[in-house]
């Protein structure tokens, strides 16, 4: 059996979990969050904790035990405490403002990039050089995270570009002279 996918997922105090046809609802202070439930496995919403369980041990179904125990793991966190990701701007002139929820990037480029907020997600803007994307919804949160930081990522020489909070970017070293003039 799965060693993740036999652990039971615990229900915070505040978080309310349903089940409707193959699909699991998590609904709690910080919004609501749906996993469907794929065919090969079994999902029973006990007391205070759910429980995921396999009909068979084809590999196929294997996989899907752990994976739909994490999905509705991170459903219930994210309903009761929700998740977010920090973007830094590193680079001269290299500016974001928030303009109602909509967010307003200087990148280097002609013109400024307007980025609007997909539903479920929040954008809040520390300063002019940070972007904290917030959502229950551990996916999109990610997702959306990852978009903003394709608009200009990391170049490798002097890491200038969106990153990550606290990602580390591998420098290259620059274009030496040979050193002597014949």
């Amino acid at each position: 059996m799965s060693r993740i996918g036999k652990q039971p997922v615990s229900i915070p105090e505040g978080v309310t979990v349903a089940l409707e046809d193959r699909e699991l609802v998590a609904k709690g202070p910080k919004g609501e969050n749906r996993v469907k439930i794929q065919h090969g496995v079994t999902v029973t919403v006990a007391d205070k904790e759910v429980v995921v369980t396999r009909k068979n041990d084809a590999k196929a179904i294997k996989a899907l035990h752990g994976t739909t125990r994490n999905l509705i793991n991170n459903a219930v966190i994210g309903a009761a405490q929700g998740y977010q990701k920090t973007l830094k701007l590193i680079g001269t002139g290299y500016r974001v403002a928030q303009q109602g929820s909509k967010l307003q990037i200087s990148l280097g480029f002609s013109h400024p990039i307007d980025i609007e907020p997909v539903e479920g997600i929040t954008f809040s803007v520390d300063g002019q050089d940070t972007i904290v994307v917030s959502g229950c919804n551990k996916h999109l949160v990610g997702q959306v995270a990852a978009n903003i930081r394709a608009k200009r990522p990391p170049e490798p020489y002097k890491g200038k570009g969106i990153r990550y909070e606290n990602e580390q970017i591998i420098k290259k070293a620059g274009k030496t002279s040979k050193g002597d003039a014949a």
